[in-house]
């Protein structure tokens, strides 16, 4: 099989081709052989398969789509003219890709007979389940092997970041799996399922893949027949070394527990040592450590920082958490604990440990009701029921309505090679203010400010470019922080340079006509509207904040702009980071250090305060009627319930009365399960850091999303199923650049718009996937000529030629 080296190696070199091999005719099937669904279904009646280049190096797809008899293509397209929304999921239904990775256990077999078939997992389906394309007679077995040969190459490429070029044939046989039976697409028989007797522990969760098939040959290689439970076993994730522990000044927290490893292989935690001992300690000032030993061995030793993720599930007694390695590399652990009573000594520890390290003062100084509002929020306490199964389900179907990209599309003369999508001077997009009064959205790339006009049926067109943002006398400076004011005619300005003052650029010229000094000695560290919809009205004034002081400011006064009345100043250093509004003007306010305060109005103490958790708060944003308040951190977000629903006050909100002594809101912290955080950064290799998350806003719409994103991933939040405790509440779209910005489009929580560093798109929420291995390795493709790319295209981005 490798003799094949000099045909891909030609095959390889041109890079222009989108295409690198095809099999044009073959059938697909999907098969389950352990599954009560039904043990075989046949999606494409007539396809082709081939291996295809993305828009990110030395990543693969494999993609199979659809072929068409003669004019029933023409037929459909007329038909689909007639609903262009139906356009992207009808290109769905007519293609599937999945990403070249080692955990597809690509394969290929001849049975007897001569049928030729290509297999590999399905990898968001159930144990077992796995693709087969099965090929027509006419393919020769020489196309059957150059095309096992580019997948194995293709996976040598993903997994070490390199060409293929390097590899020798002992660095492709981990990739070859010609051993393992493929099962047939269509049985004589029922297939035999393994039965609870004979299938592996709940706790390792390994299920029989050898249901009864018929004998199949393997295409010969130099692979030898290794035992199958050895080749599982090195396909497994492996345990990385463990650092050197310092020396401990005091010991937090100290329990046994069984210690588990998330296998990104198998998609499930698996035992790994049934008896540890895991122990929190402070290492040095403000510094802290935990070590997990078990009898044999050190397993892990890191630092307790907010990065490890923490959840603890009381229902399972588990304590899940992320490892990181000097290399950059991210597991996903899980402690068992015996009984609730060690599991809550061991979270107290825990917590008290990373708090302390966060906030740098010694856990019990803060009140107890402060505590147990902490601890409560590292909780994951409410199971799936059948209910919410089910329920689930009707919703997948309702998204699958809508399953697309919504971008740009320029007229049909303009070159791609006349588009210039980046600037010689390496400014990127960093920015994203969208219009409420119109359809506009702004973003902002250095001293340049592109506008974007909302089309009717969702999708983005150029309009414009503000090329020069300079101060009234003349001086060009990039904008730190913009804001819409006076009816999406204005633009407020900051300029990091000239912190006391802010302009107003006039978006009808597309220049700064005013400079606003706010005062000589207090700052504005950042800004907020009056009122959530003022920037659709004429109002003027706005909120200021620095890192010490909350203040109105008032652009129609005479000299400085800060209204002196409207001034809270705390003599402590609060350090505030962030602002927002409800419909009726009500304020909360965050800080750097994690507490959050509301307020009814201006110049007054707040209302209520919440503690902090330790993480800084980098955004915030509140329903418009003031419900719900929602705090970006770097590794998560925090939802608040403002509504006091019992004693003096209930039925009244935080802002408007303080909650009772011993009823503080029960905070929700949303975050990525920590397998999800590990898979996110063993393909990144970046920590989790969220953009402000936002809501879905409108005037008459009630919030249902919420929207924020981490490295090139968009995630996005149902209310709903936050709500109801729901184990996934969120769904995630991958790009293969880093996101800058994101916001929904005004009035809809159907449409985001995402700003790339070069690119602007209009996607679709509903072409967000739940997080699988797949979905989580798979930049989002485009459209192109009536079918799905793997890379994006002229017609599917905003190169907008600034």
């Amino acid at each position: 099989m490798f003799m094949l080296k000099n045909v891909t190696k030609y095959l390889f070199g041109d890079a222009s081709k989108e295409s690198i091999t095809e099999i044009s005719q073959g059938q697909l099937y999907l098969v389950r052989p352990l599954s009560p669904k039904g043990y075989s279904e046949l999606i494409f009646k007539d396809a082709a398969a081939s291996i295809r280049r993305t828009g990110q190096e030395y990543q693969y797809q494999l993609v199979i789509q659809r072929a068409y008899e003669e004019g029933e293509e023409e037929l459909l397209d007329d038909e689909e003219d007639e609903d262009a929304a139906l356009d992207n999921l009808n290109a769905e239904k007519d293609e599937k890709t999945f990403l070249l990775d080692q955990g597809l256990h690509f394969r290929l077999g001849i049975r007897e007979g001569g049928e030729k078939i290509l297999a590999w997992r399905d990898l968001s389906g159930d144990p077992g389940d796995l693709y087969e394309f099965v090929c027509d007679a006419s393919v020769s077995a020489g196309e059957l092997a150059t095309f096992e040969v580019v997948a194995i190459k293709c996976q040598y490429e993903r997994k070490y970041r390199k060409s293929n070029e390097t590899a020798t044939d002992k660095d492709l046989q981990q990739f070859s799996f010609a051993e393992q039976p493929i099962p047939s697409a269509s049985p004589v028989e029922s297939p035999k399922v393994a039965s609870a007797a004979t299938s592996s522990s709940p706790n390792t969760k390994a299920l029989s893949n050898t249901p009864s098939t018929p004998k199949v040959e393997k295409m010969p290689s130099k692979s030898s027949s290794k035992p199958k439970a050895k080749e599982q076993t090195e396909s497994r994730t492996i345990a990385p070394p463990s650092a050197a522990h310092p020396e401990s000044v005091e010991i937090l927290a100290k329990e046994n527990a069984e210690l588990h490893l998330f296998d990104f292989e198998s998609g499930t935690f698996m035992l790994q040592d049934p008896s540890i001992t895991a122990t929190v300690s402070e290492t040095g000032k403000w510094q802290y450590w935990l070590q997990i030993t078990g009898d044999e061995q050190d397993w892990i030793g890191q630092p307790v920082v907010a990065d490890i993720n923490p959840v603890f599930n009381f229902e399972y007694l588990s304590f899940i958490f992320n490892h990181y390695t000097s290399d950059g590399s991210a597991y996903s652990w899980l402690l068992r604990f015996k009984n609730q009573e060690i599991e809550e000594r061991f979270q107290e520890g825990l917590m008290q440990a990373l708090w302390e390290q966060l906030n740098e003062t010694k856990w019990l100084k803060s009140k107890d009701d402060d505590r147990q509002y902490v601890l409560d929020a590292f909780q994951d306490l409410v199971l799936e029921d059948e209910a919410n199964e089910n329920q689930d389900e009707e919703e997948q179907v309702e998204e699958a309505e809508d399953d697309g990209q919504r971008s740009e599309h320029y007229d049909s003369d303009e070159s791609e090679d006349d588009v210039v999508t980046r600037d010689s001077d390496g400014n990127v997009n960093s920015q994203l203010a969208v219009g409420y009064k119109h359809d506009r959205s702004f973003v902002v790339r250095g001293s340049k400010i592109g506008v974007f006009k909302h089309t009717p049926n969702n999708n983005l067109e150029f309009s414009t470019n503000i090329s020069k943002v300079e101060t009234p006398k003349g001086k060009l400076f990039s904008p730190k922080k913009v804001m819409l004011h006076a009816e999406d005619t204005n633009m407020i300005l900051q300029n990091e340079q000239d912190p006391h003052s802010l302009y107003r650029m006039d978006l009808e010229y597309g220049k700064v006509v005013d400079e606003w000094k706010v005062h000589d000695d207090i700052p504005v560290a950042t800004f907020a509207p009056e009122k959530k919809f003022s920037q659709m009205t004429g109002e003027q004034t706005f909120l200021g904040l620095s890192r010490n002081a909350l203040y109105r400011i008032d652009p129609r006064v005479s000299g400085n702009k800060l209204v002196d009345s409207e001034l809270k100043q705390y003599v402590s250093k609060n350090d505030f980071s962030a602002a927002s509004t409800t419909e009726k003007g009500y304020i909360a306010v965050a800080s750097n250090k994690g507490d959050i305060r509301m307020f009814d109005r201006l110049g007054i103490n707040a209302k209520t305060h919440i503690p902090a958790l330790g993480e800084p708060i980098i955004g915030l944003d509140v329903s418009a009627d003031g419900r719900w308040v929602l705090g970006t951190c770097r590794t998560y977000l925090l939802l608040i319930d403002a509504l006091q629903k019992e004693g003096k006050n209930e039925g009244k909100l935080g802002f408007e009365r303080s909650f009772g002594k011993d009823s503080k809101p029960q905070p929700r912290r949303l975050g990525l399960s920590p397998s999800h955080v590990a898979q996110f950064q063993h393909e990144t290799k970046a920590p989790l850091a969220f953009t402000p998350a936002k809501f879905n806003t409108g005037l008459d719409d009630k919030e249902t999303s919420i929207v924020t994103a981490t490295g090139p991933f968009i995630v996005t939040w149902n209310m709903k199923k936050v709500l109801a405790g729901r184990k996934d509440p969120y769904t995630i779209k991958r790009y293969a650049e880093e996101v800058k910005a994101d916001d929904f489009k005004y009035g809809s929580d159907n449409n985001v718009i995402v700003a790339l560093p070069n690119e602007v798109n209009m996607v679709a929420k509903q072409s967000f996937k739940k997080p699988t291995r797949e979905s989580i390795a798979t930049p989002a493709g485009g459209r192109r000529s009536g079918r799905l790319v793997s890379r994006l295209g002229r017609d599917d981005i905003v190169n907008s030629p600034y």
